[in-house]
């Protein structure tokens, strides 16, 4: 039988499940509710982890990341970085990124090849190069990218890239290896060089990060098959997001349809109606009792919240214009009862300015404005401006 959800029933259960009315107690634990944090723009992580909290600070974020490692930055789902809690890595790793990797093994070995590199055995060539590497990086213990390719020189190979365009030209192959080592679960992106918003890191062996005796160790995912991984990984998917269209969870997690339909034919699902449209959620999972009170977030560029689905519609409204770019990231956002209704951004002098994009009434204002104090309060000093800029987010830090 069809169980019928309504949209103010997915709102509430969105902020009841993304903790967003109801804080976490731990970083690690606010990311378990949204299964993984984005982190293509390192600050994400860092301000994701705040909305769900309402209290770590950037320094209980570096333990949970670099001292307990009880989570792990990893390349992921749609070829995307996120921070994952350390017992998922090997689910992500064998449902996904075996994939990624995949791909960009065959993607470097046909631009080798083009570019004339490696001579008749481009793949001996470049796992000769990569075995180099993680050479250099045992001797090291850590590294950064210009370490290993003083240590490796072939990682100083340039491919002539768009050579036609004014913004194409020579490269090295230096950051295509090393993400491809990462991929592939030979190597960790550990510790951060430089401030809270930047985006350089020391490379580690994934071995010895991981064997941290307070973070991830042994999870390697011995024993763990693909299937049996995305079906974890849709289980955990479903509990934070669902229900949804199956199409969702397949955008979500970067799968074909077959390996989407495969993961869902081994849960236990039933079918549901989300105003007209079709969708799945886990049995069991039909309880939406969640009835959190009105409650503000501001919720920051990418967050893993407004990117866990692909149709929006129920949460977004018609402000989707404002609040994404050309290429569909979205910047920070101003959220009120489940709803996105404006977006906000940090200006020079530290304010947190944000604007509504519709009346949403004196008490949702007052909620938020008091919210904006709170995080421009956290920020202090610090100054954050997304990787990727979306219409209202530049004009408001104007």
């Amino acid at each position: 039988m069809t169980i019928r959800v309504s949209a103010a029933q997915r709102r509430a259960r969105l902020m009841a499940r993304h903790r967003l009315s109801a804080p976490a107690a731990t970083v690690t634990e606010a990311a378990e509710s949204v299964v993984a944090l984005h982190a293509t723009d390192p600050v994400t992580v860092y301000l994701s982890a705040w909305a769900r909290t309402q209290a770590a600070g950037t320094v209980a974020v570096d333990e949970a990341l670099f001292e307990t490692r009880g989570i792990v930055r990893m390349l992921g789902m749609r070829r995307t970085m996120f921070v994952v809690p350390a017992p998922l890595l090997p689910v992500v790793q064998r449902a996904c990124t075996d994939d990624v990797a995949r791909r960009l093994r065959r993607q470097l070995e046909r631009d080798l090849g083009n570019g004339g590199i490696g001579g008749a055995d481009v793949a001996g060539w470049l796992r000769d190069t990569e075995a180099g590497v993680l050479r250099a990086l045992a001797a090291r213990g850590s590294a950064t990218g210009a370490q290993l390719s003083a240590d490796e020189p072939r990682l100083r190979t340039q491919l002539v890239y768009v050579p036609d365009k004014s913004y194409g030209g020579a490269a090295n192959i230096t950051s295509r290896v090393l993400v491809l080592l990462a991929a592939e679960g030979h190597m960790i992106r550990g510790h951060r060089r430089g401030g809270w918003s930047s985006g350089q890191f020391e490379w580690f062996p994934a071995q010895a990060w991981l064997a941290d005796p307070d973070g991830a160790g042994g999870a390697d995912g011995a024993g763990l098959d693909a299937a049996a991984a995305r079906t974890e990984l849709a289980r955990r998917w479903l509990l934070a997001f669902g229900p949804a269209p199956v199409s969702d969870l397949q955008w979500w997690g970067g799968w074909t349809a077959a390996q989407t339909r495969a993961a869902l034919a081994a849960l236990p699902v039933r079918e549901a109606d989300l105003d007209g449209q079709p969708a799945i959620l886990l049995a069991g999972d039909e309880d939406f009792g969640d009835r959190a009170g009105p409650a503000a977030a501001l919720l920051p560029a990418l967050d893993p919240t407004p990117m866990g689905w692909q149709s929006r519609g129920w949460f977004l409204g018609p402000h989707g214009g404002a609040l994404f770019d050309r290429t569909g990231n979205i910047g920070p956002t101003v959220w009120w009862a489940g709803r996105v209704v404006g977006g906000w951004a940090q200006r020079a002098s530290g304010e947190v300015a944000w604007r509504a994009l519709e009346d949403v009434g004196a008490e949702a204002s007052a909620a938020i404005a008091a919210h904006a104090a709170r995080l421009e309060s956290w920020l202090g000093a610090a100054r954050v401006t997304p990787r990727f800029r979306t219409p209202l987010e530049r004009e408001l830090s104007a």
